[in-house]
């Protein structure tokens, strides 16, 4: 094998352990307001399930996060600490709840904690950067790790959004609940609108960015007093 193809298994491999769900961040605990829409009945089936998931894939996650993500690797890779700051406070203040703020703030603390356990070298910058700062969101980590791997943006991005999305349908398998099929149905779906919504973010400027999903927001909210349920509130 060349060393050029060497280099692109070495970054997809990168890529998917970034994307795994097996990353030791928590994300399979938390519903992101999933559960509750499941108990108040507006997800009930698989046809409802994609449609939530769907929509806020492509009105939410693919308008502001994936964005978002894409500025936070060329920032990474350019060096340049204060934009890195700055997308990372602006992320952390558009948290609509207190779930979805307390969700993302730990998670950031377990991906930085992870950046010393891997022992790589090559994210010394990355753990440099962030060591002293009180909470770091969880894409700015995410993305720094990306962009320290010389991982592309596009697959980068593409991979963000499917550790996303594969986290939503593990949810609503437990919640609704579906089975086995039902959720690879669902990825399949999903799976097939990233790749146009990772490309879109690539170019998005940040004045187009948008995380304006208001029953989302509501939905995150009212899970914090959920009485009964299975994710983290």
């Amino acid at each position: 094998m060349t060393a050029p193809a060497l280099h692109a298994s070495l970054q997809l491999a990168r890529l998917l352990q970034l994307a795994s769900p097996t990353l030791p961040v928590g994300a399979y605990t938390y519903s992101q307001g999933l559960e509750w829409a499941v108990e108040s009945a507006v997800i009930r089936n698989e046809a409802d399930a994609g449609a939530w998931i769907g929509d806020l894939l492509a009105h939410g996650i693919g308008r502001y996060e994936a964005p978002l993500v894409a500025a936070l690797m060329l920032a990474w890779a350019a060096g340049e600490t204060g934009e890195v700051r700055r997308l990372d406070g602006e992320f952390l203040a558009s948290r609509e709840s207190a779930e979805l703020r307390a969700e993302t703030a730990q998670m950031g603390f377990s991906l930085r904690r992870l950046l010393g356990d891997l022992r790589d070298d090559s994210l010394a910058a990355v753990a440099s950067t962030i060591a002293d700062w009180p909470e770091v969101a969880f894409p700015t980590v995410w993305a720094g790790i990306a962009a320290a791997w010389g991982i592309e943006r596009e697959a980068a991005v593409a991979a963000y959004l499917w550790a996303w999305a594969e986290n939503q349908v593990m949810a609503a398998l437990k919640a609704v609940p579906l089975g086995q099929a039902s959720g690879q149905r669902l990825l399949a779906e999903l799976g097939r609108r990233i790749p146009a919504i990772a490309e879109a973010a690539l170019s998005l400027p940040e004045a187009a960015w948008s995380n304006l999903t208001p029953a989302f927001a509501i939905a995150c909210a009212r899970h914090e007093t959920q009485y009964s349920r299975l994710f983290r509130s």
